[in-house]
């Protein structure tokens, strides 16, 4: 039976958020400037693609929804962090994100810089001690932390986040286009499949390939992004336009939009191929690179 997507990811969504309050922490003074900081921000809504993907990935080969929800939630955590970092002037210099101001314009750039870095490094302990109370191996947690951190770091998100800003107004082919999206993008997608699928106990076998489905689901992903940002708007949390005033490098912007959206449906049903092994338990995994495939969100 087909998986009812949208229902399905409202549950996941409601879940996730559920948890998140429950794990961030939420003390008095003095921290309570900086905890206003992180709360704002993780929990400003947002599709919760990264923390579904993770329990979807952990259920695809098994696994139980209560076990890999706290390590889902650290992912969204750290993605949250990026986003905060991502917006400060230094960087990408926006002031809405998600339909509403970002962190820095509400709490200036030194508390949205430590925001996001308390989110980073909370995230870890999360996972550390969540994954032992629910009786995650110790060599399974220590094999999410290296492949987390490596997302998160300068082989991933980082590394992509320096490519993105050194390409501002150059000339780049798609090759580099896509290699700079798999690490700000890519990376940390990919994490959250494989981090979920060892949650559930995935096999050498069924990692391999819920990697293929993670690479052409996370490519999919962001060229979807990037049309978003043309035809998208502040109604969908987008600022359109916000990367070709800022000269960004993007693969519609190359190869045109309509080449962009029969691009991202190729990919999106390349990863749905990479699970043509698996059984109906993977299906919320199908169902999702489908429904990106045709995403208006």
């Amino acid at each position: 039976m087909k998986t009812n997507i949208e229902s399905y990811l409202s549950t996941m969504k409601s879940m996730v958020e559920s948890k998140l309050i429950e794990l961030l922490p939420n003390s008095a003074e003095p921290m309570s400037r900086l905890e206003e900081a992180m709360r704002y921000s993780i929990l400003a809504g947002g599709k919760r693609l990264r923390p579904i993907l993770c329990i979807a990935a952990s259920e695809a080969v098994g696994g139980t929804i209560e076990v890999v929800l706290p390590i889902a939630c650290a992912i969204e955590m750290i993605h949250t962090y990026s986003l905060i970092h991502d917006d400060l002037p230094s960087m990408d210099d926006d002031l809405l994100r998600r339909g509403i101001p970002t962190n820095h314009s509400v709490f200036g750039e030194a508390t949205a810089i430590l925001a996001g870095d308390a989110l980073l490094t909370d995230a870890f302990s999360v996972i550390a001690s969540h994954g032992t109370s629910n009786g995650i191996a110790p060599s399974v947690i220590v094999e999410i932390i290296r492949d987390i951190s490596m997302a998160a770091g300068s082989q991933g998100m980082v590394g992509g986040q320096a490519f993105d800003l050194a390409l501002e107004g150059k000339e780049v082919t798609l090759d580099v286009i896509e290699r700079m999206d798999s690490l700000k993008t890519g990376a940390l997608i990919e994490a959250s499949i494989t981090s979920g699928g060892r949650i559930g106990g995935a096999s050498d076998g069924e990692i391999y390939y819920l990697k293929r489905y993670a690479r052409a689901f996370g490519l999919a992903f962001q060229i979807t992004d990037d049309i978003l940002d043309i035809e998208g708007g502040v109604e969908v949390g987008k600022d359109r336009g916000a990367d070709a005033r800022k000269k960004k490098a993007t693969y519609p912007g190359i190869v045109g939009v309509e080449k962009a959206r029969e691009v991202a449906v190729e990919l999106s049903e390349k990863a749905v191929f990479a699970l043509k092994d698996f059984d109906e338990k993977a299906d919320p995994l199908r169902e999702l690179a489908l429904y990106l495939g045709g995403r208006k969100y």
